[in-house]
């Protein structure tokens, strides 16, 4: 086991270089930079990820998610063409779902909804699923038909004209209609096969009410949120985590390490 301290470490000097060539046009200057790597141990362990000295991170635990998501993308960037949001992870009863975007975007709008989808999406195929994604509202296909609705009706024309889905979606709907094969039925032109098992929310609220909820009170297993769309292995363990939640960050960080390898090796 080696433990570093971020002061007198031997690349110290390069990480701070490297996080105000980053930071310099939004008003950072060296020494400010020198400063958060010696003093943030976010920053400081996100630079040992970006400049290849550790493989993956895992933080958070005793800060703010948004404090520490914020600190991570002073270092790093999301995967060009990707979108960072943060999965949640449910199993209950048999069932697995992934909630989406639980970690990083409060009020998405209909184009951001749509790159939500379709991370979350490449996120579910990467645990070998097929992935059936309903993107939720408090109405069903425009009934009753409310402004806030709206965005998600044109998130779903905006994924329709891409024509880079290559998986099943619909909305928008209840959250009853994705699960349930009785409720489905009542809308016969819905494009799901069977119940989902990507859910979309409209907002970052109502994605952490519905995930603590069934953690809560619902006696579900809940992992989560998992970063993806990140261009590095690093993931944020919420305040409160217990030793096993971080060992299934740490696994979580490796497994996208090792996909980062092989996509390395493959040219991909």
């Amino acid at each position: 086991l080696t433990i570093l301290s971020a002061r007198p470490a031997a690349h110290a000097a390069a990480y701070a270089d490297s996080v105000s060539e980053r930071q310099q046009r939004c008003g950072m200057i060296q020494r400010d930079a020198q400063r958060l790597v010696n003093q943030d141990r976010n920053v400081f362990g996100a630079c040992l990820v970006a400049l290849g000295h550790a493989d993956g991170m895992v933080t958070g635990v005793t800060r703010n998610y948004a404090t520490a998501l914020k600190d991570i993308r002073t270092v790093v960037d999301p995967v060009r063409g990707a979108r960072l949001i943060g999965v949640t992870i449910v199993l209950s009863r048999g069932r697995t779902l992934f909630i989406a975007d639980t970690a990083v975007t409060e009020f998405p709008n209909a184009q951001e909804l749509s790159e939500i989808t379709l991370q979350a999406a490449r996120f579910t195929r990467q645990f070998g699923a097929h992935a059936r994604v309903a993107l939720l509202s408090h109405s069903n296909f425009g009934n009753p038909e409310m402004e806030r609705s709206e965005k998600i009706r044109e998130a779903i024309t905006i994924l329709d004209r891409g024509g880079n889905a290559n998986f099943e979606y619909e909305g928008e709907m209840n959250a009853d209609v994705a699960l349930n094969h009785n409720m489905r039925e009542l809308y016969p032109f819905a494009r799901l096969t069977d119940a989902a098992n990507v859910l979309v929310m409209p907002a970052l609220h109502s994605a952490s009410i519905a995930t603590n909820l069934l953690a809560a009170a619902g006696g579900a297993t809940v992992i989560g949120p998992v970063l993806t769309g990140l261009s590095k292995p690093i993931q944020i363990a919420p305040i409160g985590a217990t030793v096993s939640d971080i060992v299934t960050f740490a696994a979580l960080a490796a497994f996208q390490a090792g996909e980062a390898s092989e996509a390395r090796k493959s040219g991909r």
